[in-house]
């Protein structure tokens, strides 16, 4: 007998996986999702995908805010900030602390692999350079509220995610979210690193 957040995660699995994979020639019976337990995939860990995907737009951002100045792309002060921020946040939703910072240390990570390419390939094609500089105390306000939604979002689906098909599900949401957001090579490799430690 599965438990109910491994039956939340099927029913989610099947309903995600119709809507990603494209139908072959063999028909297969979906599961019939349970009446109390069941949830819509976008109930589940699509949120966190979707809200990460969202806090990585903010890297083109931050990137042109920073590009042709002294502000570097690592900021170990600030990025000590966001962890000790997040992980009372959590500690406030009574959830992990600890996992909910592993997974915005793979934010950090993934924000900064954007901003290091985009330095890269604007330093070596000066004409696809950014010519305006966003504000990047504006910027921060953005993220912060997208911060503090992935953190109840990470505290809403902790049951899920400690079941073995936390897995399946990650990499279809995160394929499904890639579709939506038409993300390109460089955010759909980013989403993927700012995803590892959800599981």
């Amino acid at each position: 007998m599965y438990t109910t957040p491994t039956r939340r995660l099927l029913t989610a699995l099947a309903a995600t996986a119709a809507v990603v994979l494209p139908a072959t020639g063999t028909a297969v019976a979906a599961p019939t999702p349970h009446p109390v337990t069941a949830a819509p995939a976008r109930a589940l860990l699509h949120p966190v995908a979707d809200l990460s995907a969202q806090r990585l737009a903010t890297a083109d951002l931050v990137a042109a805010a920073k590009f042709g100045t002294d502000s570097p792309i690592d900021d170990p002060a600030r990025e000590a900030q966001v962890l000790d921020a997040v992980a009372a946040q959590a500690k406030e939703l009574g959830t992990d602390p600890d996992a909910v910072r592993a997974v915005f240390r793979d934010q950090i990570e993934a924000n900064k692999l954007v901003q290091r390419t985009l330095f890269q390939r604007w330093t070596d094609h000066p004409e696809q350079a950014p010519t305006t500089r966003p504000d990047l105390a504006v910027i921060r306000v953005e993220i912060n509220r997208i911060t503090t939604a992935l953190v109840q979002s990470l505290a809403d689906t902790a049951p899920d995610r400690a079941t073995p098909l936390c897995r399946p599900a990650r990499a279809l949401a995160t394929v499904r979210v890639i579709h939506e957001r038409r993300l390109d090579h460089l955010h759909s490799e980013a989403l993927a690193r700012s995803l590892n430690s959800v599981c």
